[in-house]
């Protein structure tokens, strides 16, 4: 079984500080991406990711995967590294942990 990098909402603000190159995948519904998004985030819901993997960014960056509390984004992390993305991490906690760790001006549900 492949092992994911978990990310705390810390550690990825500081990914974000330095200036590191990645990519954000939001794999939450439509309904839920309406509520919060986060900027740059490509958006494809869990159920499509077998369907529309093929328009994740190929250019070897990582890619952090995050959903509403991060169990979604852990089991599309998995199915992304067993499909060929060797770069792939989850968001611990997901949306919810960023909001209340990073920033608290994003709306909670």
């Amino acid at each position: 079984m492949t092992d994911i990098i978990q990310l705390s909402p810390t550690e990825l603000k500081q990914w974000q500080d330095e200036g590191r190159a990645f990519h954000l995948l939001d794999v939450r519904t439509d309904e839920e991406r309406a509520i919060c998004p986060l900027p740059a985030a490509i958006h494809i819901p869990m159920n499509l990711i077998p369907l529309r993997q093929n328009e994740l960014p190929d250019d070897d960056l990582p890619i952090v995967v995050y959903c509403h509390h991060g169990i979604r984004s852990q089991y599309c992390a998995l199915y992304l590294a067993d499909a060929g993305f060797e770069q792939t991490a989850n968001l611990k906690g997901g949306i919810d942990a960023w909001a209340r760790e990073i920033d608290p001006a994003i709306p909670r549900y």
